[in-house]
């Protein structure tokens, strides 16, 4: 009794193990390029997401380049202007230039928390596909192995020689 059950249970493991190799075999075929597809697509939008916001950057530092460049230029034309006229005008440039930091500064965040969001979405969706294709497959493996009768019945016959031997 004892070696039957330790053949069945070998052969529950054997074909554990085939249903398991083929299992992957099944996902790597079916499931991986298009999950890798997926995943590449969403990095590369990620990546086009930081580039187009390091453009908006650079942006805002040649605007406020080409506006230092404008005030130089009314300096040298208005050198007779009054000290509360500089003052003034010196201001108006620290304060673009902090608005324009807060401004980046937004759009940096904004990046960043919508690449975090994306990346979670896919992670998220890659599990769950993998998941329910884990399932289809083994379905359909399980239901082919059970649904021939013959192989069931073989598969008994073998089990009970096996036990008159013993």
């Amino acid at each position: 009794m004892e070696k039957l059950i330790n053949d069945f249970s070998f052969g529950l493991f054997f074909w554990q193990i085939i249903i398991f190799v083929l299992l992957l075999l099944l996902l790597r075929k079916f499931a991986w390029k298009p999950i890798l597809g997926a995943v590449n697509d969403r990095e590369e939008g990620i990546k086009n997401a930081l580039d187009s916001a390091e453009k908006a950057k650079l942006e805002m530092q040649n605007l406020q380049a080409d506006n230092e460049k404008l005030l130089q230029e009314a300096r040298a034309e208005r050198e007779m202007m009054m000290k509360e006229a500089r003052e003034i005008k010196a201001k108006m440039i620290s304060d673009a230039k902090e608005d324009a930091k807060i401004e980046a500064d937004k759009m940096v965040a904004h990046a960043q928390a919508a690449i975090e969001s994306e990346k979670k979405s896919a992670i998220a969706e890659l599990k769950q596909q993998v998941a329910s294709l884990s399932l289809e497959i083994a379905e359909k493996v399980v239901k082919h192995e059970l649904s021939d009768k013959d192989k069931q019945l073989k598969l008994v016959e073998e089990m009970l020689g096996d036990a008159k031997l013993n």
